[in-house]
Formats: C-alpha cells, structure tokens, sequence
C-alpha cells in the first residue's frame, strides 16, 4: 500500500476537498437533491475528496453524505474523512462505539481518513486519558481506517506535544488563510508541519465565507488587480500556493461555490508577487475593521437557550463592515425573541466548544449592544 506522501505526490489527492460542514440547506434541512448535483459534478471533475465529521450539522452531514455519495458512487472511487470528537467522549469505550456509528452513519466499512478531532489543550487531555492516540493505531491495523491524522486548534506548545507523543499521525488539519496567516499563527503552525515532513489539510481557506463576501471597497482592490476574480478565488489561490498542502478542504453550500472553486484549483496558477502584494493591501483594509473572528462552524449550536450564536455573529460583522445599522437591527429583530442574547444564561457551553477561542456569550453582549 502506498504511503500517504507517496499516494499525494503521485497525485492521488486532489487539490479540492469537498467539506461536509456547510452542505446546502433550506427550510427543511439539508438539501439532498442540491447536494447530489454538487457531489456529481465534483466527482465528474476527476476529485475525490470528502470530509465530514461527527457533530457537522446536527449530526446529519455523515448520513446526507451516505445517501448522496456512498450509495450511489463505488466505494473505492472516493476517499471519506471523517473525525472523533473527545469532547463526546466520557470513557474508553465511547471510542469504538462513536467509530462504529460513524461507520453505521456514513454506510462504509472503513474511512480512508480518520483525524483526532480540534485538538486543543483540553481535548488532546481527554485523547491522552482514553488512549485515542493507540485507538486509531489499532484502527488503523484493523484496516478499517487507511490513515491517520488530526486537526487542530491549539497552542504551539499544544502541536508540540501532540508531535512528540504521536509521531505515527501521517497528516495534520490546520486552519489555514491569508488573514489568519500571521495574525492569528496559521504560518508558524505551517512551519512546524513542514518541518515534522506532514503534509498540510487546509480548513476554513475563506474563513467561513468571511474572505468570499468582502466589503465594496475592499472588493475593488481585487478587481482592479483581476477583474474576473473571485474574491474566494483569490483566498483559494492563497492557499494553493503553499508548498505542502495536500488538499484544500471548502465548505460548500451552492453550485456556484463549486464550480468557482473547481475553475480556480484545476489547471492550478500560484499567487505572483504582485498578487501577493495585493492581498497585502486587503489586509490592512481588513484589519481597520472590528470584527469577530468567528466561521460559522456551529460548534455552539447546542446552546441551551438555542441562541444563533453564529448567525449573530454573522450580522454583527456585516455592520461592522458595512455600518449598515438598520440592516442589522432587521436581521437581530427576526431572531425568535425567546433566542435572543438576553436570555443568555453565561453557562460557558459556547466558549468551551469554539475552535476560535472566541469569549462567545462576552462577544455576543457586545455586538448586540450596538444595536
């Protein structure tokens, strides 16, 4: 069998991943008819690359992908990612019992890839306590996952560690943006990965769809360097041209994101130094801005008071971008008004679950305060 550094230089890894984060949605769910249409013409675009995980979108995106993939493509003409979450895990045994509900969920025998799930502080302590590390080793020579890796959301000292006490991992999930680049580490975490010889899977490459819908006059910088351009090209661009990156994993939610993507990353063109420096520009009109660095991930979905903390967050950052105050307050007022931040309760449950590290109930009071 091929080494995982073998399969992706020989290239077997397509430069596209497909992210099971953000699949489409309407008034009744996830949309699987929209869902099918994406997932075929990826496939028909040579690409092959699927990831999901345990908790994306209310626990539906590994049965939707069962449904939509799995059952009506062979099983060896994709590759499936999916992760375990130690934030699910209160024993030992949890371990298998979550992988076998993956597996049931998703309708295969084995995963092609498998990560240790946000590894951070509190969850690499849950993983050392239960052994995760030895369990996906032993998955691994059961067959039943290919390979194995993790995605992050740490400290250095964290990645660190977690280096050092597993160097069997094959691949590392980081999140990875021109914005996040060196404001928020991404580059030094890049560093350590080249350095260990582990290929890079890039999450979050437009931040959420923060970078894909920016604001007018920042917009007009990139057009004027590239007028056809995308801004969420732009940032796919960023990340592609990275050595070291394997795959470049997108959160899709519509035909026009794909197929903008695939036009982007096949018959592939690096950033110039010219481009570059116009991302630069971007930057510093980006920094100007107040933002919450927030991707709509919806790890805090399970809030108590079923507050959209993301969807607020994603208001808020539109006015702070746009100053359009009226619009935000049109936006917060259609919120349920048994689900507004007032009925916060400040039991710590988004803090603990955000990969951002965002102060989530502190942040929410702030934003609505303009309001």
């Amino acid at each position: 069998m091929q080494t995982l550094m073998e399969k992706w230089k020989n290239g077997g890894i397509p430069r596209l991943g497909f992210g099971g984060m953000r699949l489409p949605t309407d008034k009744n769910g996830i949309n699987a008819e929209a869902v099918i249409e994406m997932v075929d013409a990826y496939l028909a675009a040579g690409l092959n690359y699927f990831d999901t995980a345990y908790g994306y979108q209310g626990g539906k995106s590994e049965t939707t992908l069962r449904e939509t993939l799995v059952k009506r493509h062979p099983r060896d003409s994709f590759y499936l990612a999916d992760k375990l979450p130690f934030w699910e895990v209160k024993c030992k045994e949890d371990m298998a019992r979550i992988f076998n509900h993956q597996l049931e969920k998703c309708g295969v025998d084995y995963f092609d890839f498998y990560l240790l799930h946000a590894l951070d502080k509190d969850n690499y302590a849950a993983c050392k306590k239960y052994g995760g590390y030895e369990y996906l080793k032993e998955l691994k020579a059961a067959g039943k996952v290919r390979h194995i890796g993790f995605s992050f959301h740490g400290t250095m000292a964290d990645m660190e560690e977690i280096l050092r006490d597993c160097p069997e991992l094959e691949f590392v999930q980081l999140q990875i943006n021109y914005l996040d680049w060196i404001d928020y580490g991404a580059k030094e975490f890049y560093d350590v990965a080249l350095a260990h010889n582990l290929p890079v899977i890039v999450m979050e490459p437009v931040r959420g769809g923060a970078l894909a819908v920016l604001p007018d006059e920042i917009e007009t910088v990139l057009k004027a360097s590239d007028a056809a351009a995308t801004p969420a090209s732009w940032a796919m661009r960023f990340c592609g041209s990275l050595d070291g990156v394997m795959t470049i994993l997108s959160g899709m939610s519509n035909m026009a994101q794909l197929t903008d993507n695939i036009a982007t990353l096949t018959n592939f063109v690096p950033l110039t130094n010219a481009e570059h420096a116009t991302l630069d520009q971007t930057l510093d009109m980006l920094r100007a801005i107040p933002s919450v660095p927030c991707t709509a991930c919806k790890y805090c979905e399970k809030c108590p008071q079923d507050i959209p903390i993301a969807d607020i967050f994603t208001m808020y950052n539109r006015y702070a971008a746009d100053k359009n105050l009226a619009q935000f307050r049109r936006g917060y007022e259609s919120v349920n008004e048994a689900q507004r931040v007032s009925h916060c309760i400040e039991c710590g449950a988004c803090n603990a679950v955000c990969p951002q590290s965002i102060a989530v109930f502190q942040q929410l009071k702030e934003a609505v305060s303009a309001i």
